[in-house]
C-alpha cells in the first residue's frame, strides 16, 4: 500500500506548483488567479528516495452551503480524510491571513498529521511569514519555493521523521527495501508471421486508458462519477467546471482501467485566456496517451460543428473512439435522432465509418454497461495484428476485383502489403509510383480491410513505400 500525502491551503499560495515540483512533470494547470484546481488530482510523488502518492486540491474557502466553492472544500476535506500526511502550505510572504488560520484550525480537529509549508520563500523572503506560522501549533514550519526548488531537503527529512512515528516508513520509501531476488524481464512484441491473425489484448498487461472528451457541460465528469461510484469529480450547473485533466484509476469487471475526465473543448479561435488554452492542451495530450476516447454529445441537439471537429482530431491521433449520445432519457423522437446521428456521423467521419454510437444518461447510469463494452470491443480490435500472407491473400482479391487506375497509360501496380503497426492498425504498401495512387483508391482499400478483418470504427493508415516485395531476394 502506497504512502499518501494531500496538499491543501488557501487559494493561490502555490500548491499546484508544488505538485508538479514533487512528481517531477507539469501536470496541474498553474495560474496566476486564485481558485485554478477545482477537482482533487493525484500523481506519483517523488523526493529523494521517497515514493509517495500525492493529491493536489482546491484552495480552501468560506462558502455558502450547496455553492461550487463548498463542493470544492468538500473534495478537498475527501483528500485530507484519504491521506496518511497533509501538506498544509501558506504564501510566507503574506504570512498567516485569518483564512490561513480558520482552516488549520478545522485540519487541526481532524486529527490528521500535518506539516505547515511555508511557500514562496526565494532567498530571504517570507522569514516574518515563516515566524508567524509558529503560532498554528504545527511545530517547525517548513520555508520553501515550489517554483525554483528551495528547501525540499527539509520537506524531505520532516516527511521521513513524520512516517517514522506512524511506523510506515517502508511505505514512504519502499526501495530502502533490498531484494536480492530482483528479476529484470524484457518485454517483445510478437513479430511472427506465422497463422492466420490475432487480436492482442494488451489490457490483461497494463491498464486501459479511457479519455472522456466532448465540448463544456456534456456530461463527462457525471460518467466518470458513476463508473467510480462515488463522487469523486465536482459536477453541476455551472458551466465549465473541470479545468485539469483529472486520472483516476479503476477496475470495471474485473478489468484494470485510467479514466480521464478533461476539460470541455471549444474551438480555438474563441479561446483568448491563457488559462483556457492550458485546459484545451491538457485535454489534447489526454487524448494523446489514451487508448480509446469516449466522445460525450448532447443528443437533444443536433450534431455540433465542433463535435466533429474533436471526433476527427482523435482519428488523426490514430486513437480507437466511441461516440456517447448523452441526455437519451431526455431526448424527443428517440428513432430519429438516433438515425440522423448515425447518418451524419458515417457522412462526415468517413475515416472511422461504422464508430460505436451508444445513447446514455450518465446522470441516470443508462446505457453505461452498453458503452463500456463498445469501448472494450473496440480497444480488442485496435490491437489486431494480420500475418503478411493473410494481408497478400486479401490484397489480391481486392486487386482482381478494381484494379488500380492508368497513369500515362501504364497501370500501377501495388506489389505487397504488410502490417506494420498495431494501435492504430497500420499497413505499407509497395507500390511502382506511390505519388500516382489516388486518395480514392486508398479509401477503397481501407474500406476494404474495415469489411473483411473487422475494423469497423477504427482508424486504419496505409503507407505507401516505393519497391519490389523486400522479402523476396532478387
Amino acid at each position: 500500500m502506497s504512502y499518501s500525502i494531500a496538499i491543501v491551503g488557501r487559494p493561490n499560495v502555490g500548491k499546484s506548483t508544488l505538485f508538479n515540483r514533487l512528481t517531477g512533470r507539469k501536470q496541474a494547470i498553474v495560474d496566476d488567479r486564485p481558485g485554478v484546481t477545482r477537482d482533487r488530482r493525484e500523481g506519483q510523488g517523488r523526493l529523494a528516495a521517497l515514493e509517495f502518492k500525492l493529491i493536489d486540491t482546491a484552495g480552501l474557502e468560506e462558502a455558502l452551503t450547496g455553492s461550487l466553492e463548498d463542493r470544492m472544500r468538500q473534495q478537498t476535506e475527501k483528500a485530507i480524510s484519504l491521506a496518511d500526511l497533509t501538506l498544509l502550505v501558506f504564501d510566507a510572504r503574506e504570512g498567516i491571513t485569518p483564512a490561513d488560520s480558520f482552516f488549520a484550525n478545522s485540519i487541526r480537529r481532524s486529527g490528521a498529521d500535518v506539516l505547515i509549508v511555508g511557500n514562496k520563500c526565494e532567498g530571504k523572503a517570507g522569514q516574518s511569514g515563516i515566524a508567524d506560522a509558529w503560532g498554528l501549533g504545527f511545530g517547525t514550519p517548513i520555508p520553501i519555493s515550489a517554483a525554483h526548488g528551495e528547501g525540499l531537503g527539509d520537506l524531505h527529512d520532516a516527511m521521513v521523521e513524520i512516517a517514522e512515528k506512524q511506523g510506515k516508513l517502508s511505505e514512504l520509501s519502499p526501495q530502502w527495501e533490498e531484494d536480492e531476488d530482483e528479476t529484470f524481464f524484457d518485454e517483445d512484441e510478437d513479430g511472427s508471421e506465422d497463422g492466420e491473425g490475432v487480436w492482442i489484448d494488451q489490457g490483461a498487461e497494463r491498464p486501459m486508458r479511457i479519455a472522456v472528451i466532448g465540448r463544456p457541460n456534456m456530461g463527462k465528469s457525471t460518467l466518470i462519477n458513476h463508473l467510480v461510484g462515488e463522487d469523486r469529480l465536482l459536477t453541476g450547473p455551472e458551466a465549465g467546471i473541470t479545468r485539469d485533466a483529472i486520472e483516476i484509476p479503476m477496475s470495471f469487471e474485473g478489468r484494470e482501467l485510467i479514466l480521464t475526465d478533461t476539460a470541455g473543448m471549444r474551438r480555438r479561435a474563441r479561446i483568448e485566456e491563457d488559462l483556457e488554452k492550458q485546459m484545451v492542451d491538457d485535454a489534447l495530450n489526454a487524448i494523446r496517451f489514451a487508448h480509446v476516447c469516449i466522445l460525450m454529445i448532447d443528443a437533444r441537439q443536433p450534431l455540433n460543428k465542433q463535435d466533429l471537429a474533436i471526433a476527427r482530431l482523435v482519428t488523426e491521433e490514430g486513437r480507437g473512439l466511441v461516440i456517447a449520445a448523452n441526455m437519451w432519457d431526455d431526448t424527443k423522437n428517440k428513432n430519429e435522432t438516433r438515425d440522423e446521428l448515425r447518418y451524419r456521423l458515417d457522412q462526415s467521419l468517413g475515416q472511422v465509418k461504422g464508430v460505436p454510437l451508444i445513447t446514455t444518461s450518465a446522470l441516470k447510469g443508462q446505457g453505461v454497461d452498453k458503452l463500456m463494452a463498445a469501448a472494450f470491443d473496440l480497444y480488442t480490435r485496435w490491437n489486431i495484428r494480420l500475418s503478411t500472407s493473410r494481408v497478400n491473400r486479401w490484397l489480391e482479391t481486392m486487386l482482381e476485383a478494381h484494379p488500380p487506375p492508368l497513369v500515362q497509360g501504364r497501370r500501377l501496380r501495388i506489389r505487397y502489403a504488410t502490417q506494420i503497426k498495431t494501435r492504430p492498425p497500420t499497413f505499407a504498401l509497395f507500390v511502382s509510383r506511390p505519388a500516382d495512387l489516388p486518395d480514392h483508391y486508398l479509401r477503397y482499400l481501407a474500406s476494404g480491410l474495415r469489411q473483411d478483418f473487422d475494423m469497423e470504427g477504427l482508424p486504419i493508415r496505409l503507407l505507401m513505400r516505393k519497391g519490389n516485395n523486400p522479402y523476396v531476394k532478387s
